[in-house]
Parts: structure tokens; C-alpha cells; sequence
């Protein structure tokens, strides 16, 4: 027994030297993605966030209410579902940084003309199903419609005083030199 403190080794790695543990992004993607969570905290972030949970909400409702038969309906489906998948696309471009490698984009100008065009679109869309409710699924549905279509409203504010502010491309601006 008087060998044992002698034979054993009482020191500690660290998490980061022990092969299998913990996530590490490869360095060829860390070249191109970081992630911005600064940005999660802005009033544009923020709005896109609800863009999508309440954007999911309005096609969800109209795809559970059964009368898959009305025109307008298809018309609501379009529009929530596309921007839906489009809002969530442009969420993670602008959260992993990728706008920063796409300086050919101009980003302000693009944003402003996907949020307007998003606005008229979902306002269009509310009309129709507002137009056309049948039972509480609908009823539902064209209240979230009509409340993503303030929230990318306040994106087209934002995207404008963003495209106003700087006058072309938002990517040059935020690219360290």
C-alpha cells in the first residue's frame, strides 16, 4: 500500500484535449459561418421570429381547417407557406454571417424588397381568407395573418431606413477591414 500515491496520476485534462467531447465546427466551415448573436437581439431579428412562428401558425391553421376545396384558401396556403420557408432561409443567412460573404448582394435593397413584397402578399392573402371563414380554424388563421403581415410591415420600416441609411450594400458595411 505504500506504492499506491506513487502509482497513480491524479491530473486532469481539459475537455478540449480529450478527442471525443464537446462539438467543434471544421475549419472549412468556420471560414464562412459565425454566427451573429448580437443579431438575435435586434428589432429585425426579432420581427423574423415572429414572422415564422405566427407565418407556421396561419398555414398550420388553413391545413387543419378541411375545406382544402376554396380558392382562397390555396391563395393563403401560397403565401404563408413560401414566406414562411423564405423567412426562415433569410434568418439563418443573416444569423451564420453568410450576408458578409455575398458582398455582390445588395443586402438592405434586397430585404426591403422581400419584406414589401411580403407585406402585400400576406395582405393580400388575408383579404381572401377573411373573405371566405367557414369555422374557428379560419377565423384564427386570418387574425395571424393579419398580424404577420404588420410584423413584415415593421421589417419593410427596418429594411428601409437600413437601405436609406446607407445607401447600398449592407455586407460591405459590416465586413472588418
Amino acid at each position: 500500500m505504500a506504492e499506491f500515491p506513487a502509482k497513480v496520476s491524479t491530473e486532469t485534462s481539459s475537455p478540449s484535449s480529450q478527442g471525443g467531447g464537446g462539438f467543434h465546427i471544421p475549419s472549412f466551415i468556420s471560414r464562412y459561418v459565425s454566427m451573429d448573436m448580437g443579431f438575435i437581439m435586434t428589432i429585425p431579428a426579432i420581427l423574423m421570429l415572429v414572422e415564422i412562428v405566427l407565418g407556421l401558425l396561419v398555414w398550420a391553421l388553413i391545413a387543419g381547417s378541411g375545406y382544402s376545396n376554396i380558392p382562397a384558401y390555396g391563395w393563403v396556403m401560397f403565401v404563408s407557406v413560401i414566406f414562411w420557408l423564405l423567412t426562415i432561409f433569410l434568418f439563418f443567412i443573416i444569423f451564420l454571417g453568410i450576408q458578409n460573404k455575398m458582398i455582390f448582394v445588395p443586402w438592405s435593397l434586397a430585404l426591403l424588397i422581400f419584406n414589401a413584397t411580403a407585406t402585400i402578399l400576406y395582405l393580400t392573402a388575408f383579404v381572401a381568407n377573411a373573405a371566405s371563414v367557414y369555422n374557428d380554424h379560419q377565423a384564427a388563421a386570418a387574425f395571424f395573418a393579419i398580424v404577420v403581415t404588420l410584423a413584415y410591415g415593421g421589417s419593410s420600416f427596418f429594411a428601409f431606413m437600413s437601405w436609406r441609411g446607407d445607401g447600398g450594400n449592407a455586407a460591405t458595411n459590416t465586413i472588418p477591414a
